[in-house]
């Protein structure tokens, strides 16, 4: 792949998604921003240096990633084989811009405990965190990177790893997780069980002992680690998420600490609370695909039907992002409001007003893409005007 950079190009013959509607058109970027648009039939752009056939195609803005884990699977490939941080990001950020994502909120979980035994549960986001910084400030990354710090409240790390994290500039995210057993997402222990045993092969021994020792820290953490966590987001100026809200106290708790996005609630009671409280639903694309969650949770199929879901994210599936935001625009009869969910919803939950909507003077961070037998098709990506797939 040859990767594009034109001063001024003009995408001819497309079918550009708008925030509200989908109409036939062409449009300018200059200098990596949108500089005209034009849907009037006649073409109004020959000046322009470079120009793309988009020979019917669907042109969309980039994706907005807000939540993705995908960079651990980079990471850690295998359960004993660790990559290098750099290389990890650097093969992270070429298949998130192949699948149309432009710009992404990688989302690193921050907070472990210094006894855990399972595999991968050691610290790793501030040398992961340094390493985007390092590609960022390079230019070496294809697409746009901000960093998501997935607060484990109930953990034994995270204030010292908050405290090296006070000079990344990318973080503009965070979330507040608890995976006690009986809270949240794990309510119901006994899901929790099947999991670990699944995942990591603890015996029932060894998951007694552990739960023993995790609702022990968040008796002695969790409210002075949430403290701290919202302390943090406020001096960076970061957005606060919540994440696996479950009941209405889940909901009273995001309401008082001024959540602004709800990752993934876990109930019906909680989305629905979320959403009348002003607060953005978000929920994993597979779920959505799939038809419900792998862990018994609220499907998002459900969400949709009842008006309460307003954004989409890959989770640990970065080519389910696209296909999910059509089959939501398919459920719709609104291919428009479906691709806003991955782009100018997330956009504006996550302070961003320079992108995530095809519109003059925003960033030329653009999708291309057909449906062929209800199955999108990606055909070219660009961010900030530089073709990057």
């Amino acid at each position: 792949m040859v990767f594009k950079i034109m001063e001024n190009t003009v995408f001819t013959n497309a079918r550009l998604i708008a925030r509200d509607r989908v109409v036939s058109g062409e449009l300018l970027i200059s200098d990596g921003w949108i500089a005209g648009i034009n849907d009037s039939g006649q073409n109004s752009f020959n000046g322009a240096v470079g120009s793309i056939d988009c020979e019917g195609d669907f042109l969309a803005p980039g994706m907005i990633e807000l939540h993705t884990d995908n960079l651990e699977r980079h990471l850690r490939p295998r359960p004993n084989v660790v990559q290098p941080e750099i290389d990890a990001v650097l093969a992270h950020d070429g298949e998130l811009a192949s699948v149309g994502i432009t710009t992404v909120f990688d989302a690193l979980r921050i907070g472990s405990l210094t006894a855990d035994i399972r595999p991968g549960r050691e610290p790793y986001a501030v040398a992961a965190a340094g390493a985007i910084t390092e590609l960022a400030a390079k230019n070496h990354l294809r697409i746009d990177h901000q960093i998501h710090l997935r607060c484990e409240l109930c953990s034994q790390t995270l204030g010292d790893e908050l405290d090296a994290m006070q000079d990344m500039q990318l973080v503009r995210i965070v979330s507040l997780m608890d995976h006690t057993p009986g809270q949240r997402q794990f309510r119901d222990p006994a899901k929790l069980d099947v999991f670990l045993k699944a995942r990591h092969g603890m015996s029932d021994a060894e998951i007694k002992r552990h739960y023993g020792e995790m609702i022990e820290l968040r008796a002695l953490n969790a409210d002075r680690h949430r403290d701290l966590a919202l302390d943090f987001a406020k001096a960076v100026n970061a957005v606060v998420a919540s994440h696996d809200d479950t009941t209405a106290a889940d909901v009273d708790l995001a309401v008082k600490t001024d959540t602004r996005i709800a990752e993934f609630p876990t109930t019906m009671e909680a989305a629905s609370l979320c959403h009348d409280n002003g607060i953005s639903v978000m929920m994993g694309a597979p779920n959505l695909i799939r038809g419900g969650s792998h862990s018994g949770n609220v499907a998002a199929v459900d969400l949709v039907k009842h008006g309460f879901l307003h954004i989409l994210s890959s989770d640990y599936v970065p080519a389910s992002l696209l296909k999910s935001a059509v089959q939501f625009g398919q459920m719709m009869n609104d291919l428009a409001a479906g691709i806003a969910s991955v782009t100018e919803i997330p956009a504006r939950a996550a302070g961003l007003d320079d992108r995530g909507s095809l519109a003059v003077g925003l960033r030329g961070d653009l999708l291309r893409f057909a449906v062929i037998d209800g199955r999108p098709i990606i055909r070219g990506v660009w961010c900030a005007g530089r073709q990057v797939a």
